[in-house]
């Protein structure tokens, strides 16, 4: 069974992946894991990227600048559709890879693009990962990504909206106090069938 995850940055993806980890051996899947083993310096998908976005988005060192790549696509939808259309070529297909090599597990997959990459056609199930606290979620982009509150809130803003996750998942999580019990509830229902 394959479960994908998603939700806009700081919804709680990961939390949720955790628990479906520790508490019922799930293997997790994490997609912008696999764009940043992909991304390292002198593979084909950097080099794509760089034809799109350009030689301004290297560090000295050759490698690829992630805030300058991600104050681009975060301020430039055009130049977003064509990053995403080039990390989608390489990640999906290593995706499906890595779900065939472990199909005798539950797997989540945790995808904030599950559905712009149509890798929600592979799921069993979807689950959407809502976090109503705007404030805690922009203070966790910003924690972990090391920016502003303003580039946070830009980034955020960025991405599909809580609504857009409710209505095309099969299921929702509210990243509150209850975590543990609504997890549990949608993998009792997603037994039962």
């Amino acid at each position: 069974m394959v479960i994908g995850i998603t939700g806009s940055s700081g919804a709680g993806k990961t939390t949720v992946c955790k628990i479906l980890k520790q508490k019922y051996n799930f293997k997790i899947i994490v997609a912008d894991d696999i764009a940043k083993e992909f991304s390292k310096k002198g593979t084909q998908y950097t080099k794509d990227i760089i034809k799109e976005l350009g030689v301004d988005i290297l560090l000295k060192n050759g490698e690829l600048d992630r805030k300058k790549i991600a104050d681009i696509i975060y301020n430039d939808e055009i130049k977003r559709k064509k990053l995403n259309k080039c990390t989608f070529k390489y990640i999906v297909e290593e995706i499906k890879k890595q779900i065939e090599n472990q199909k005798d597990y539950n797997i989540a997959l945790d995808a904030p693009l599950l559905f712009e990459s149509n890798l929600d056609k592979i799921c069993n199930t979807t689950v959407a990962i809502i976090n109503e606290n705007i404030e805690q979620q922009v203070d966790r982009v910003m924690k972990r990504d090391n920016i502003t509150k303003n580039e946070a809130i830009a980034r955020i803003k960025s991405q599909k909206t809580n609504e857009f996750y409710i209505n095309n998942c099969n299921y929702k999580i509210i990243n509150n106090d209850d975590l543990d019990n609504q997890i549990q509830n949608i993998i009792k229902n997603i037994i039962k069938k």
